[in-house]
């Protein structure tokens, strides 16, 4: 692995940083997330027509740029600093990945062009999206079971679907949903991937009320509607699909929150040095550097998680999971101490530190929790399997 990154890769942050900056300040971050949609069109439209972010790890035959899943993780630690709410989550990490895996020709020529140019938003609607993303649906890791979720049917050469699945990000707005069903009844039942146009006849759609509003969550049900099967319903093994693009999700994310640590470690180490108590800064004070000294070390061992999660990916390595543990917890852990060395208006909703508060609570909410994902590394792993000691 080499650590250094290319000038390609500086070039993608610096210009996302820069870009965020102008776009997604404070004032128009909250404007966002009070919108229906929960987040700035304007902002996804500049994102992917001057950065090409929907199609970062498209092939350029589709429409994207062509780089990899690692250049799409460095970028959303630029969104994760800025807080940014946009549908790349739901849309690029999620969804894209398993059209490009599973779809037909037909499918992929039709879909991935309007992915990468920001013209088609979709969401990635399945049960326990959380333990989907770091589970293989098998034993305690299972993400609903079978009778729960969505039903699948035949209803003539197509299908019907029934059910309702949440919370889903960016289900509420997204153009295009990828539900995930089960289908074959409950003796033979099989997940499979299903394409619905958001605005489908028996789709009923709400926002949920969520902790972290830079997150928008939707509810989708589903009454007797009329869905395309991605891909075949031959061959096609979904759930190794959805774990793979789990632990790039995952990776993603990791990437995002140590993004958000580490912006919000910047922001407490700038207070600390103009709030004076005693007549002088508090950061002066011996207490108060070894805090933000233990909070610092946290987000870099994070960082340097998230970073070889974000290689690995690419590599084949499955290590999402836990570099998503170590990104929640440094995000937690920096989001707190902000909180508490903020002082009276740490914890007030006209600052922004809360904001950044709920990402960590509302990512563990939805990804972890923390030491459920280390569970899986560590069984994954086999750490803890039983053997035999030779006396």
């Amino acid at each position: 692995m080499d650590a250094g990154f290319t000038a390609e890769q500086d070039e993608i942050r610096r210009t996302l940083r820069e870009l965020l900056h102008k776009r997604c300040g404070p004032e128009e971050l909250r404007a966002a997330v009070d919108t229906p949609a929960g987040h700035d069109p304007a902002l996804w439209t500049a994102l992917a027509e001057q950065l090409g972010l929907p199609g970062l790890a498209l092939p350029e035959a589709y429409g994207g740029v062509g780089c990899s899943a690692t250049e799409l993780a460095l970028a959303a630690e630029e969104t994760g600093r800025a807080l940014a709410p946009s549908p790349l989550l739901a849309t690029a990490v999620l969804v894209a990945p398993l059209v490009l895996a599973l779809g037909t020709d037909a499918q992929r020529a039709d879909l991935l062009p309007r992915i990468a140019s920001g013209a088609l938003t979709a969401a990635l609607a399945a049960p326990a999206a959380g333990l989907a993303l770091t589970g293989d649906n098998r034993g305690d890791w299972a993400g609903g079971g079978r009778a729960g979720g969505v039903q699948a049917r035949r209803a003539g050469a197509g299908w019907t679907l029934y059910g309702e699945v949440g919370p889903v990000p960016d289900g509420h707005s997204a153009r295009l949903l990828l539900v995930a069903a089960h289908t074959g009844g409950f003796a033979r039942s099989r997940t499979l991937l299903f394409l619905v146009a958001g605005d489908a006849d028996g789709v009923v759609r709400t926002r949920h009320t969520a902790l972290d509003a830079t997150r928008p969550l939707g509810h989708v049900q589903l009454r007797h509607v009329e869905a395309e099967l991605l891909g075949g319903e031959e061959g096609t093994d979904v759930p190794a699909a959805l774990a793979r693009t789990g632990d790039g999700a995952a990776a993603v994310l990791a990437c995002e929150a140590v993004g958000a640590a580490d912006r919000v470690l910047e922001r407490t180490v700038e207070y600390v040095k103009q709030r004076e108590q005693f007549g002088r800064p508090i950061g002066s004070f011996q207490a108060v550097k070894h805090r933000l000294a233990d909070v610092y070390v946290q987000v870099q061992a994070a960082r340097s998680a998230a970073y070889y999660a974000a290689w690995a990916t690419v590599q084949g390595e499955r290590v999402g999971g836990l570099a998503l543990a170590q990104g929640l917890e440094a995000l937690r852990s920096s989001a707190g101490e902000a909180i508490q060395l903020h002082g009276g208006i740490g914890f007030t909703w006209e600052h922004d530190v809360q904001l950044y508060f709920k990402r960590a609570a509302g990512d563990e909410l939805l990804f972890g929790p923390v030491h459920r994902l280390r569970a899986h590394a560590a069984d994954a792993a086999a750490l803890f399997t039983a053997t035999e000691v030779p006396v």
